[in-house]
């Protein structure tokens, strides 16, 4: 069977946020209209507007932010087609740290360059002292109240990586109040009233929800809607 080669301007169009006018950097998927831009490009966009920039279908009155999410099967389509991109994006952000004065962190700063790590001939596997669990991350201060008919936690306040996702943070509320961590789906958790999405990472809330609050962040968990 032959193969069939493309040139890369031939999907261009498909792998290019409409934004930016760049190609797919944490691509990012509305999940009314599967649309797809750059993370930033549509998070940046949706703090003024609640339709989508290509389409312009509304997406959410209120919360549109919570109508987003990570598109992990085409951003792995953009960093195969177009040649040293993901290598570029990893040493940009390396760049971009080290001008700034921060810490680079140990597993990168983007969900879509963490894949990626620099080639290295030392094969041999990491031991437990050398792993820091996130340590080197950014962290977020969250504050964690109760907000209906759960238990109260004996540790609300915690200090989380920054890369935490809420999906995470409600397996580990489900593991103290029902020490059942399946059985995460019967939470919510809330910000300034709103549920927040499942995917959203604590960085993401911080800085769409909390943006000038002082900290700790304060999220409120209740039983999931329909359980109650």
């Amino acid at each position: 069977m032959m193969e069939r080669k493309i040139r890369l301007r031939t999907v261009n169009a498909e792998i290019t946020c409409s934004l930016c006018k760049g190609y797919l950097i944490d691509a990012t998927t509305i999940t009314e209209c599967l649309h797809t831009f750059c993370k930033s490009c549509i998070v940046k966009f949706l703090e003024e507007n609640t339709t989508c920039p290509k389409c312009k279908e509304v997406i959410h009155q209120s919360y549109p932010l919570n109508y987003i999410s990570f598109d992990r099967t085409m951003q792995d389509i953009v960093y195969k087609l177009v040649p040293n991109l993901q290598e570029k994006e990893y040493k940009r952000q390396v760049e971009f740290c080290k001008k700034k004065g921060i810490p680079f962190p140990q597993n990168n700063t983007t969900e879509s360059s963490k894949s990626y790590e620099p080639s290295s001939n030392n094969t041999e596997p990491q031991s437990n002292e050398d792993k820091d669990y996130h340590r080197s991350d950014e962290q977020v201060n969250v504050c964690l109240e109760c907000k209906g008919q759960l238990k109260t936690l004996k540790r609300k306040f915690l200090r989380l990586s920054s890369h935490a996702t809420i999906s995470q943070l409600k397996k580990f509320i489900a593991l103290k109040i029902y020490n059942n961590q399946s059985k995460y789906k019967d939470v919510d958790i809330l910000c300034n009233e709103e549920i927040l999405g499942k995917d959203h990472t604590l960085k993401f809330v911080q800085v769409t929800r909390w943006r000038s609050k002082d900290t700790p962040l304060l999220l409120h968990y209740r039983p999931q809607i329909t359980s109650l």
